[in-house]
């Protein structure tokens, strides 16, 4: 369970909402959710979790909570805020 907060429809947002997508597709296939907040449509939401800076990604399960801040395009970083271990082949040298 993944939650993404944004800032209205700008490229920043977009391309964090794109990374999320293709990083979920490519390593847990059909085995995730995403839900995504634009903090301008639903600021009570925002405020409630604290967010400050978007795009913020916060994955709720499998525990423990982890906040993840900016697009996504550092798949590495991502990856191990995620807590995603190396499989049988390195994820790291893609």
């Amino acid at each position: 369970m993944l939650r993404l907060y944004v800032t209205g429809n700008t490229p920043r947002s977009d391309r964090a909402i794109s990374n999320l997508k293709e990083l979920c597709e490519k390593f847990f296939p059909n085995e995730y959710k995403i839900i995504v907040i634009d903090v301008l449509k639903q600021p009570d939401v925002a405020e409630k979790e604290k967010i400050l800076v978007t795009p913020t990604l916060i994955k709720e399960s499998p525990l423990p909570q982890v906040r993840i801040i900016g697009d996504l395009s550092e798949l590495k970083t991502v990856l191990m805020g995620l807590g995603i271990k190396s499989r049988k082949h390195d994820i790291f040298s893609e």
